[in-house]
């Protein structure tokens, strides 16, 4: 999803170095300040591939890498549990 809003994985290109920090949930990519302006300044957002289905989900729901890639509707900080359902 990153990729896809324009954050800085839309702007790797092959042989850069990208770091991984596990404990602070964290990836960086080593490139210059500068070297990310100019990609930037040249990056166009790609055409939506999807207009309905799974990837349209996915698409509008998915959250970042830091959040753990999952789906925003899953969290369960809002709304009242859900009781078992009723078995006869």
């Amino acid at each position: 999803m990153q990729a896809h809003v324009g954050g800085p994985l839309a702007l790797v290109e092959n042989g850069d170095i990208i770091s991984v920090d596990i404990p602070n949930r964290r990836l960086n990519l080593e490139v210059s300040d500068e070297e990310l302006l100019r990609r930037r300044n040249a990056w166009t957002a790609p055409e939506a591939k999807y207009e309905r289905g799974y990837g349209w989900m996915f698409l509008k729901h998915i959250e970042q890498a830091d959040k753990g890639c999952d789906f925003d509707f899953l969290k369960t900080e809002f709304g009242k549990p859900v009781p078992e359902p009723d078995i006869f």
